[in-house]
């Protein structure tokens, strides 16, 4: 692999390895080496603008990192990661946090727009943790400020809080 293409590459993992946590992610996973698969990669490294599309029982990893799906769309803008696109039925990606417990996510598609630094899923999403869950058609999640809108495309929205310290047995 051409050191621009690995380059782009560990790029849009890390970008990616930010992305759905509602609590911080495995911090030690950005500094672990990345690996994409594929079945085929078609990739334009010489424009600024270009972009790479990866088809085929598509599987990244990093560390803790699992992200799958059938199709991964990495756009660039000025020769820097400005989206990520992760679509197929259904993209899934899961890590490990630093308190040890699993965030799993799924949706048929997971767009990342790096420089807004805003995740959205739409069609059938879930998203899991410990902490609770939400699902719907479309969420929209905001890693900045932690802002989270879900729903108000006429569907409903489930979540779920679970509670800060477990009911004891039977009470």
């Amino acid at each position: 692999m051409n050191p621009t293409r690995a380059a782009s590459l560990r790029t849009l993992l890390v970008l990616v390895a930010l992305s759905p946590a509602l609590a911080p992610a495995r911090t030690a996973d950005r500094s672990q080496p990345m690996s994409l698969d594929a079945d085929n990669s078609d990739c334009n490294l010489a424009d600024a603008g270009g972009k790479c599309v990866f088809t085929g029982n598509v599987v990244i990893t990093q560390g803790t990192l699992d992200i799958r799906a059938e199709r991964a769309e990495v756009l660039r803008r000025d020769g820097e990661i400005d989206q990520v696109v992760l679509t197929g039925r259904q993209a899934t990606m899961q890590q490990q946090m630093d308190d040890g417990t699993m965030m799993k996510a799924r949706a048929d598609r997971i767009v990342y727009e790096t420089r807004k630094e805003i995740l959205t899923l739409t069609g059938d999403f879930k998203l899991e943790s410990p902490r609770g869950t939400n699902s719907g058609q479309r969420m929209v999640y905001n890693m900045g400020t932690g802002q989270m809108q879900s729903g108000g495309d006429g569907t409903r929205v489930r979540t779920v809080i679970q509670p800060r310290t477990p009911a004891k047995g039977g009470n």
